[in-house]
């Protein structure tokens, strides 16, 4: 498996966010208002791979006071965190896509606070791509003993 570009995924996001804002402008009135609700719920999966690849890299590194880690599991959350950044960039994509329509209507109340969640929901998948790229990083195995003893220091 090859690491993640992040330009792909910069590429991925603005296609996106551009298909969006066509779709949203031919169907805005008929679209339902955007939930709140992606915001903490993806944060909370940000949290939660950044904390996996806090853990994975230490045990990796063979740090003091962590077992060693199953290769299988780190397999896992590789494909995890590759899953992570590709869905992340489509989801930031659709969000950017309607923050860039709600913010040409933004003297209206409802497309005005649809835009805050739009831009709240797009960062927190910025946050859930980084914590996607740091996790696969994390799950990197050191090719040699001295690679493996850098890894320690970080």
């Amino acid at each position: 498996m090859r690491p993640t570009k992040p330009g792909v995924l910069v590429g991925l996001v603005i296609v996106v966010a551009l298909l969006t804002w066509i779709v949203v402008k031919q169907f805005y009135s008929e679209l339902p208002v955007l939930p709140w609700t992606a915001i903490p719920t993806v944060l909370l999966l940000a949290v939660g791979e950044f904390y996996s690849a806090w853990m994975t890299k230490a045990r990796i590194a063979r740090k003091p006071g962590t077992k060693p880690v199953e290769p299988l599991a780190v397999a896992r959350l590789a494909a995890l965190a590759k899953a992570s950044a590709y869905a992340g960039a489509v989801f930031a994509g659709i969000f950017a896509g309607f923050a860039i329509f709600d913010v040409q209507l933004f003297t209206h109340e409802v497309p005005r606070g649809e835009f805050f969640i739009a831009a709240g929901s797009f960062l927190a998948f910025v946050i859930l791509i980084a914590a996607a790229l740091y996790l696969e990083h994390a799950c990197k195995i050191p090719k040699t003993p001295d690679d493996l003893k850098a890894r320690g220091t970080d």
